[in-house]
């Protein structure tokens, strides 16, 4: 019972983050349930990969309240939004095989890289004057499975990387943000049906497990994150939020720097040994 809590603790920060700051859940999720894991006793090989399919299966159940609210208002460009969807899918099921096929340690320092891309972008926002048009029909299918193999590889929803990719073809930025997150549910889907079908009788999981989505973690960061993911963008209006995202970019810079050390210094023990 005391670890459904933390979980639901859990589902509360993400949801307030992912309203607060627009992120995906994900980039808190992924690292605090890395932590958490790793205090389970959890096996090193499975527990990293058990966060990011965790990940991925919370937000394919969070993200459609975020389509559905965006989608009444009227923001969502739902004609870019499906024509990426192919790509994102295939993408993102690509992404979440690869994913599994890497080493927990390479992919935690993988990650750790992202969080501080991550951070850095939060924290120092450069106003580019690149412009690319919004390519043809092929074109949106590679985008989006570009976008869905990097965001399945890492458990997120794919925003850290749509968003910044929809601002450059001129899409006006409460646009992108709500076509970013209706694209986030197919590359949730995709990645998390993957990492439960392909962990399906992996050595070393725990029990509660389906693949590497790990139930009580599922169930606790859902229940909690949909209430707390409306107090968030309540907050956004009433906090300065600048001056919060640049703490906030400072603690993912210290996780990412944490999971780079960590595991680049096992890398070295294990080629001098």
């Amino acid at each position: 019972m005391d670890i459904f809590i933390l979980y639901l603790c859990l589902g509360a920060v993400a949801g307030v983050v992912s309203g607060l700051f627009g992120l995906g859940g994900g980039v808190v999720i992924v690292p605090i349930l890395i932590f958490t894991f790793s205090a389970q006793d959890f096996s090193p090989e499975v527990l990293t990969h058990m966060a990011i399919g965790t990940s991925l299966a919370t937000i394919a159940v969070t993200s459609v309240s975020s389509v559905v609210s965006h989608h009444k208002h009227g923001l969502v460009v739902w004609p870019v939004a499906l024509w990426l969807s192919p790509g994102i899918l295939v993408g993102a099921a690509l992404g979440a095989s690869f994913a599994i096929t890497i080493t927990g340690p390479f992919l935690q320092l993988a990650f750790g890289i992202f969080l501080c891309c991550v951070a850095l972008a939060m924290a120092i926002p450069v106003k580019s004057s690149l412009v690319v048009a919004m390519p043809g029909c092929l074109g949106k299918s590679f985008t989006g499975a570009v976008v869905g193999f990097f965001s399945s590889v890492f458990g997120i929803g794919g925003g850290s990387l749509s968003v910044p990719y929809f601002s450059w073809t001129q899409m006006p930025m409460k646009n992108a943000i709500a076509t970013s997150a209706a694209c986030g549910l197919p590359i949730a889907v995709s990645g998390a049906i993957v990492y439960a079908v392909q962990g399906l009788g992996g050595q070393g999981l725990p029990e509660k497990t389906i693949g590497f989505v790990y139930t009580p973690a599922f169930f606790g960061i859902i229940i909690a994150s949909v209430f707390f993911a409306k107090l968030g963008a309540r907050l956004a209006y009433r906090l300065p939020s600048e001056i919060l995202k640049r703490y906030f970019s400072l603690l993912l810079i210290l996780i990412g720097l944490h999971f780079i050390w960590k595991n680049t210094m096992l890398f070295l023990l294990n080629l001098n040994g």
